[in-house]
């Protein structure tokens, strides 16, 4: 027999926005600034933490946080799929403009993370990359929203 379980609860939502400032063409860990920005939601044990950068040229993903050379390598990765390629026709702001918005869309703009103990629940090696996809980016705002 299955049973059909509804359980309804209030659901208490907070949000911030956060600006890293700019940072070079790459892939950046961005986990402790995400930790410190934790600190502007009231209390909150267990929930849940979508972030959303407000950005068509840069990224947010999850991956390795130890050893930098994957960093590099995800870099060296995107760049051979999305750098330079003749057929582009949108360069209005630079040659490394498209393959950004390319990257990006690869990529992804939100993440969502578990929260536990008032903690993010990621696993041992895991970090929160900020994908930087142009030369000169600029600073990037990411919006934090805690479901509780």
């Amino acid at each position: 027999m299955i049973k059909n379980t509804i359980v309804y609860f209030a659901m208490a939502i907070e949000q911030t926005t956060i600006t890293l400032p700019p940072k070079p063409r790459g892939f950046h860990l961005i986990t402790d600034e995400i930790e410190e920005a934790l600190d502007a939601f009231t209390s909150v044990e267990n929930g849940l933490l979508h972030l959303f950068i407000k950005h068509t040229s840069a990224s947010l993903s999850i991956n390795e946080n130890a050893d930098p050379t994957v960093r590099e390598d995800m870099d060296r990765f995107f760049s051979d799929i999305a750098d330079e390629k003749p057929y582009y026709i949108h360069t209005y702001e630079g040659a490394d403009d498209m393959p950004a918005h390319i990257k990006a869309s690869l990529l992804g703009n939100s993440l969502t993370i578990p929260i536990t103990n008032g903690r993010m629940n990621l696993g041992t090696w895991q970090g929160i990359y900020l994908g930087e996809h142009r030369e000169y980016g600029g600073s990037r705002k990411i919006v934090m929203t805690m479901y509780r």
